[in-house]
């Protein structure tokens, strides 16, 4: 019990609940505040934070739709979760009232570009307006784009980015910065600062991108050059590369071997973005990256680092059999899959021009089917925001649960659970900012939290179910992040 625990470390909850009685609607000044012009003025005083001590009058996931709970946090992480006492009214800024909102785990981005987001709604970039929408477009506008990239311009759509995400929720991201000849360092610059800024409400782990060809081109050897000093940078977590832009399989595969090697010698997790087509014809590289693992060992000589690939449109052709035979191979690898759906849905199945609209794959990773048939290890995230690779969508992680849900047509209890463990648990665990776990929230966890609204206003449809938080995700929202409030709705405190 709570009272008991926190007896035992000299508080008296009782005590506590009944003596202090502050105001009931705490308005902390906004979590995006900054005090000087200067960034690096910025990087420690631009997130206000709150202790929490006690969550009362919450839902909780896998529990008893109809009883509501009182959570207690003690050195960050949940100490005690007893059904809410209807007699305590008290108020304090440690003193988070619910009012029978759902409490489930933070959620979390696995893959987001952190310096090209926004590049569609930013006045400097209006000109780069998308004509044809296809992937050679995107690549030929993000390019031009990345040769206007200057410090200021990247922290102000990255500060868009992050702080959105916060509000939605999340409280840790793998966030892609480029290294190349174009831009050298000035989006793990940016990266990196935005890390320190944020450390309090949002950990980013910052993974070092080749999007560009490291082994074809006039700019190949730079760009590995560029790449190899960026890996060594303190705050630099993943090594991350884009095979599939080489000139050649032959260049591809050392593209492969290069960035196993570089992330092995440097101690970091790997990235992967691999078999972005829908072409039957093609040998899926995931054969050869597993292969090229093995062969060097990731599994003994690389310790707790974990390995990502993400898009992977070419495995929604693979047959049944096939998706057993992946398993097998990958076998002890700590590989997960991550699906991009909306930027895989905007790029990928895009008719001839004779066929028109009468053919149209859609080359996503079917993400809950490989995790509950095939046992693989999946997630999904939202890439993109933005930009020409993906212009729609946002930086909330449930509404694009809440899309998967016809994408993938899953509409089950079950298919609910697993899609947001693809947004929280699941994908803190695929970059290992977490423990792959269920949704039930229990004592010793940590306290990283969101708490989503039932109702929009007094009278309203109440959201009673796990499911129709995915169905149908509420706008309001606070965030928690190692037991603090950084970001909060009005009249929840």
């Amino acid at each position: 019990m709570a009272t008991e625990f926190l007896r035992t470390h000299g508080i008296d909850f009782r005590d506590e609940m009944s003596s202090v009685q502050f105001p009931s609607a705490i308005h902390p000044e906004s979590t995006r505040k900054p005090t000087s012009d200067n960034p690096e003025e910025q990087s420690r005083s631009s997130i206000s934070r709150r202790r929490i001590n006690h969550i009362l009058n919450v839902k909780l996931p896998c529990r008893d739709a109809d009883t509501t709970w009182d959570v207690s946090l003690y050195d960050n992480v949940v100490c005690s979760i007893d059904p809410h006492d209807s007699q305590i009214h008290a108020s304090s800024p440690q003193i988070l009232h619910g009012n029978k909102g759902f409490l489930l785990p933070s959620l979390c981005h696995p893959h987001v570009h952190l310096d090209k987001c926004f590049l569609l709604s930013d006045p400097k970039y209006s000109d780069l307006a998308i004509q044809k929408g296809d992937f050679a477009e995107a690549l030929s506008l993000t390019a031009e784009a990345k040769s206007r990239f200057t410090p200021d311009d990247l922290l102000r759509r990255g500060r868009w980015l992050v702080e959105e995400s916060i509000a939605a929720g999340v409280t840790c991201m793998r966030a892609f910065v480029e290294v190349d000849a174009t831009v050298r360092f000035k989006c793990l610059d940016a990266g990196l600062l935005l890390k320190e800024q944020y450390r309090d409400a949002c950990f980013i782990q910052i993974c070092v991108f080749a999007q560009d060809p490291v082994f074809s081109g006039q700019s190949g050897a730079e760009n590995r050059e560029l790449m190899e000093k960026a890996v060594q940078r303190d705050g630099v977590d993943v090594v991350g590369s884009t095979p599939y832009v080489e000139a050649d399989e032959a260049r591809m595969r050392e593209n492969v071997g290069w960035a196993i090697e570089t992330a092995m010698k440097y101690g970091k997790h790997l990235d992967l973005h691999l078999d972005y087509n829908l072409d039957e014809s093609k040998e899926p590289m995931v054969y050869y990256v597993i292969d090229a693992l093995q062969k060097r060992e990731w599994t003994r000589k690389a310790g707790d680092r974990k390995i990502m690939l993400g898009h992977c449109s070419r495995l929604t052709l693979f047959t049944c059999g096939q998706w057993y035979d992946l398993g097998r191979r990958i076998g002890d690898l700590p590989i997960s899959f991550v699906g991009l759906p909306t930027s895989d849905l905007f790029m990928m199945g895009r008719p001839s021009e004779p066929k028109e609209g009468s053919e149209r794959f859609r080359g996503t990773l079917q993400i809950p089917q490989m995790i509950k048939e095939y046992s693989l290890q999946g997630t999904f995230g939202v890439n993109n925001v933005g930009n020409a690779f993906t212009p729609h969508g946002n930086c909330d992680p449930l509404s694009l649960a809440s899309m998967c849900v016809g994408v993938y047509q899953a509409g089950t209890k079950r298919d609910a659970e697993v899609l947001y463990q693809c947004i929280s648990t699941r994908a803190k665990a695929a970059i290992r900012c977490g423990n792959l776990n269920a949704l039930k929230v229990k004592e010793g966890d940590e306290a990283d939290f969101v708490l989503l609204s039932t109702n929009a206003y007094e009278g309203a449809r109440s959201r009673g179910s796990m499911q129709e938080m995915i169905y149908d995700p509420p706008s309001g929202r606070s965030t928690l992040r190692s037991g603090y409030m950084v970001h909060f709705e009005a009249g929840w405190m």
